[in-house]
């Protein structure tokens, strides 16, 4: 009797067809998701759509450009609807409150400048959501992010966006290994936002022409003071701006309002540009230098999530590229371990404006590969 050929992999990575294959697809109720969604239903995966609703959703109808409004799940299910797979809303209010928003407004408190996006990613959607996943018994998890997977000698292997305009690598950095095994990027290989949605009007979707999100989902028009002061009234005692030199130049009504590089809106006119150097919670400074002062070569970070094939601590050193800022290209680096964890990351070139609570995110030099990253934890 002869054996059954063994089918071809399909485009999830599985040997079985996409019918027998059930990804779960994290739906926010942009295009990103929704073409997701719909590309995996059109090629006939048993897909199954999920939402988390993760702030009041009275508060959240009337908001705009914010990626999970209540409009936003309204999106998603019309999606599901048109399509013809089954869609569901999660309740993650108190996970995103206790694993996001108190942290986002402590960090704020603490001098740091958080990301909040990246908590989220790594304690709401890859953790909890990836575990409703497993439940549903979905086998792989698929979501709109800009970054690719790929299967290497070793294991799976996460490298930047082909699009570098949309790369989302250094939201991603904490993703686990044994999270990357499970999960799927099917946008990451395309080029332009504008592919994007051109499936979106392929597939009829109503999201075709939606604007991007633009703020933190829980930050109204971008004020993060107004939301830190909510949360936590202590925020705006004032204190003082001080120079590096000592001199006292003025008062603040709270360091939230301020960030490290900041330059406009000091109050302290009538001198050479001065910038926000460092925070300092403890005695409520607003410290300010000149330019140069903003400058680092020396980067402190822990909580180090390492995807490298070797161990973290089998070498003394790491030569790789790092970016200590979304909005920054990566820079040459050596990163000298301290444990698993922690470690000390020499940049090759001074880098301006680095903060406690930003990710210090690790490239390979010369490709596209993420080893991983930490988060930078105090000045310098």
């Amino acid at each position: 009797m002869a054996l059954d050929t063994p089918l071809p992999l399909n485009s999830m990575g599985f040997a079985k067809e996409p019918k027998d294959t059930r990804v779960l697809v994290a739906m926010s109720g942009g295009v990103d998701s929704s073409v997701v969604a719909a590309q995996l239903a059109s090629e006939g995966y048993d897909v199954v759509g999920v939402t988390l609703q993760l702030y009041d959703h009275g508060a959240a109808l009337a908001k705009k450009g914010a990626c999970c409004a209540g409009r936003d799940i309204h999106d998603a299910r019309r999606v599901a609807e048109e399509m013809g797979f089954p869609h569901y809303v999660l309740d993650y209010e108190n996970k995103f409150k206790e694993s996001v928003i108190d942290e986002f407004a402590d960090a704020y408190l603490a001098g740091a400048t958080p990301v909040p996006c990246i908590r989220c990613n790594e304690r709401v959607k890859f953790r909890d959501l990836l575990e409703t996943a497993k439940d549903l018994d979905a086998d792989c998890m698929a979501t709109g992010h800009y970054i690719q997977r790929f299967q290497g000698n070793e294991k799976a292997e996460l490298h930047k966006a082909a699009d570098g305009d949309r790369d989302q690598s250094y939201f991603l950095f904490s993703t686990k290994q044994d999270q990357l095994d499970y999960l799927r990027f099917p946008l990451g290989h395309l080029k332009s936002k504008a592919e994007t949605r051109d499936l979106a009007r392929k597939f009829g979707l109503p999201v075709a022409d939606k604007p991007d999100s633009q703020d933190i989902c829980f930050v109204p028009n971008g004020s993060y003071a107004a939301v830190i002061e909510k949360l936590r009234p202590e925020a705006a005692d004032p204190g003082d701006i001080v120079h590096i030199d000592g001199e006292v130049l003025g008062q603040h009504k709270g360091i939230i309002h301020y960030t490290i590089g900041q330059r406009r809106g000091l109050g302290i006119g009538g001198r050479d540009p001065l910038y926000v150097v460092k925070l300092d919670a403890d005695t409520k400074q607003v410290i300010v230098g000149p330019k140069e002062a903003l400058g680092t070569t020396t980067v402190p970070v822990r909580e180090i999530n390492w995807l490298g094939d070797e161990p973290f601590e089998s070498r003394s050193e790491w030569h790789v590229s790092v970016r200590v800022r979304s909005t920054r290209a990566p820079k040459e680096a050596i990163i000298r371990p301290i444990s698993d964890t922690e470690a000390s990351v020499e940049l090759l070139t001074s880098e301006e404006g680095v903060a406690p609570g930003q990710a210090c995110v690790f490239y390979e030099t010369e490709g596209t590969r993420i080893f991983g990253g930490g988060w930078i934890w105090r000045g310098y």
